[in-house]
């Protein structure tokens, strides 16, 4: 059976990009490497899942505000599904398991922020679900931590993942 895949975008949000104190490591090549992406997965066809993080009032994330909003530089077309969360895990109290199911999918390559949180959470939630997960390790980023640097976040979870999930690079994917 060929698997059917899915791009899923985690977490590309306005106020992603606003730590004043704390950058988003190369937050310019995760928007140019997730735009080629995007521009790749809808050459083939391949169904965009955009995934929004939900925050209560005076969080950063709060639902309705600039904040909340998806980047502007990877904006949803129409018929792109975008499926609200509220917790770390984009399968969690979503309907991003029937929505795959419905369409079908198998294979989710997984892109988005942050790394040690929403991207790591759901690719081990995804393979719990069943599915082929490919993390796309150049097309996720973070900020650093108290105790790591961004490059180290993402090196790690790389690493750390490559046991759940097949790594590409933007670069090399396509989309069969």
């Amino acid at each position: 059976m060929v698997d059917k895949t899915a791009l899923v975008i985690i977490d590309v949000q306005n106020g992603l990009f606003t730590f004043d104190d704390f950058p988003l490591y190369k937050e310019d090549v995760l928007i140019k490497n997730i735009q080629l992406l995007i521009k790749k997965a809808r050459n083939a066809k391949v169904p965009l899942f955009y995934i929004q993080h939900n925050e209560p009032k005076g969080k950063r994330l709060e639902t309705g505000t600039e904040n909340w909003k998806i980047n502007p530089a990877i904006t949803p077309n129409s018929g792109d599904i975008i499926i609200q969360k509220y917790n770390s895990d984009s399968f969690m109290d979503t309907s991003l398991d029937e929505e795959l199911k419905k369409n079908e999918i198998t294979r989710l390559v997984v892109v988005g922020l942050a790394t040690p949180m929403c991207i790591d959470t759901t690719i081990r939630s995804a393979v719990s679900h069943g599915y082929n997960v490919i993390l796309i390790q150049d097309a996720h980023s973070t900020i650093d931590s108290e105790v790591l640097k961004a490059p180290q976040i993402i090196a790690h979870h790389n690493d750390v993942l490559r046991w759940f999930c097949d790594l590409y690079k933007t670069e090399e994917f396509e989309f069969m």
